[in-house]
């Protein structure tokens, strides 16, 4: 896999740190949100009859058609835009599947989704999961992805242009002055304005909640009594609000860099600052031992300080990349994070520090636009876009007003140095969201669930190990598998332990021991 494709990969996986990004999203009340009628399970199953306004979305049927990518195929599912209010008219979803290859007997549907929020779930199946995957897993299971309503496919949030986004990214996240915090202010304040003149119909029926109740329709259509499941960082969320409202209807649930829904948004947001930070760490240690390394061969700590520098250079002024947008602190620090997701992006990073500490920006000017999603004409996809209607719609904001960002810094700071003043200020996008959150930070338990399987890295930078070992022990059934290594996300990264480990539970129903561990 080349470096670009991996990175965008990742940083599809997870609402990270950056300008636009709020961190991860926290728990929607689904607790709240069965006031309205769920849908039921398959046919011929025990099954809370379906309330009248929904019988037509668990009724339908797809229809199949090619993709225009070899051996697979696509379809458009309904449901509704409202669930409280069913009959103001339905949001159309795409979904794709690839068929069970064989040998041996079908076990059904695997759904898949890559995180986010914002990941096209259509586009991970067909570039990765619908044909890397092993192949023991694609033989007994189609392989099922649905686009969550506003991403990608599935009418997507829009809120800016591509020359307005270009702006947006280059907006000093670490502001010095009352000057500085008010264009932060108002660059959040336009990307809020730009999301609800452009997307202000589905801008409140983008939460999590809505998503996990589109996937019980997309399970009993796909004609399984039970849903299968691997979701990864933001899809872990997804997969436990799934088993939150849908208990007995869980089949095997893989939650691979899990999130933790108890913590409200401010503490999330600094866990992962924390996580980056041991990240950069991990990576420094390794940069130091090479003679090459562009932040020094002295120690972590040393290597710590000159990418500190380094970012106030070119805060101060920005270095030239070859074309109109020059790297600036806020593009420089994207594109260190979105090398931080996966240790094979390492010498990338090492030669992009190389040629910006020399005067050449582009090469981590590409970095941060494939973390930004941005293509060679200067447009970007939709995952920004709904990374915030997301999160900003599952939980209250971080902050209140600009000043309780800037009390925050410190204990960002403590839990970064490097990463840590940015991070604090990025947090504020959804201070200014014009669509209430309709989520609430809270313990999911999932009582009635079959076993779980919560999966934790113990370095990964965007979901910290202690969150996969919090969902373990909230969810009743919780079992969790331990990864001692780099990187985000543990499933098919290269570990034998940890593969064996899931694909037995996928395809024989058996988890792992509680507490395994795997490097």
């Amino acid at each position: 896999m080349d470096s670009r494709r991996l990175l965008r990969t990742s940083a599809t996986a997870l609402a990270a740190a950056g300008l636009i990004l709020s961190g991860c999203t926290g728990g929607s009340d689904a607790a709240a949100s069965r006031s309205t009628p769920a849908g039921p399970t398959a046919a011929g199953s025990a099954a809370t009859p379906v309330a009248a306004a929904l019988k037509k979305y668990y009724g339908q049927k797809l229809t199949w058609r090619d993709c225009g990518v070899t051996d697979f195929q696509c379809a458009t599912l309904l449901a509704p835009l409202d669930y409280a209010k069913p009959e103001a008219g339905d949001v159309k979803l795409a979904v794709s599947r690839v068929r069970a290859t064989g040998p041996g007997k079908r076990l059904g549907s695997l759904l898949v989704n890559p995180g986010g929020p914002g990941g096209s779930a259509v586009g991970y199946l067909q570039g990765y999961a619908g044909i890397g995957y092993p192949a023991p897993v694609r033989a007994r299971y189609d392989m099922v992805a649905v686009d969550p309503r506003g991403v990608a496919r599935s009418e997507p949030v829009d809120c800016l242009t591509g020359p307005q986004m270009d702006a947006y990214t280059q907006v000093d996240q670490t502001p010095d002055d009352a000057a500085e915090v008010n264009a932060l202010s108002a660059a959040f304040k336009e990307f809020a304005a730009g999301c609800e003149k452009k997307s202000g119909a589905i801008l409140p029926h983008v939460s999590t909640v809505e998503t996990a109740r589109d996937m019980d329709i997309l399970r009993a259509v796909l004609g399984d009594e039970k849903l299968t499941y691997v979701g990864a960082s933001y899809g872990t969320f997804l997969g436990a609000t799934y088993a939150e409202l849908f208990p007995a209807r869980v089949g095997r649930l893989v939650l691979d860099g899990a999130m933790d829904p108890s913590l409200p948004a401010v503490d999330l947001n600094r866990d992962q600052t924390a996580g980056f930070e041991t990240a950069f760490r991990a990576f420094a240690a390794d940069c130091v031992r090479k003679p090459d390394c562009p932040l020094g061969t002295e120690s972590v700590a040393a290597a710590g300080q000159a990418l500190k520098t380094f970012f106030r250079d070119v805060d101060a002024e920005p270095v030239p990349t070859g074309e109109s947008r020059a790297l600036g602190e806020s593009l420089a620090t994207t594109g260190v994070i979105a090398a931080m997701y996966d240790e094979g992006a390492w010498p990338q990073l090492r030669e992009a520090l190389t040629r910006a500490i020399g005067g050449d920006g582009s090469n981590l000017l590409a970095l941060a636009d494939s973390y930004y999603e941005r293509e060679a004409d200067g447009t970007y996809a939709n995952l920004m876009f709904a990374n915030a209607a997301v999160n900003c719609l599952d939980l209250p904001p971080a902050y209140a007003a600009p000043a309780d960002a800037g009390k925050a810094v410190p204990s960002f700071e403590k839990a970064s140095p490097v990463f840590g003043a940015g991070l604090a200020w990025a947090a504020l996008n959804c201070t200014y969201w014009p669509t209430p959150p309709t989520g609430r930070p809270h313990r999911i338990t999932a009582d009635g669930a079959a076993p779980i399987l919560v999966v934790g890295t113990t370095r990964d930078p965007a979901t910290p190990y202690q969150w996969a070992r919090s969902l373990a022990d909230q969810l009743s059934s919780g079992t969790l598998l331990t990864y001692e290594g780099d990187g985000h996300t543990a499933y098919g990264r290269g570990s034998d332990c940890i593969d064996t480990a899931i694909n037995t539970y996928l395809l024989e129903g058996t988890p792992p021991q509680d507490g395994k561990r795997c490097s």
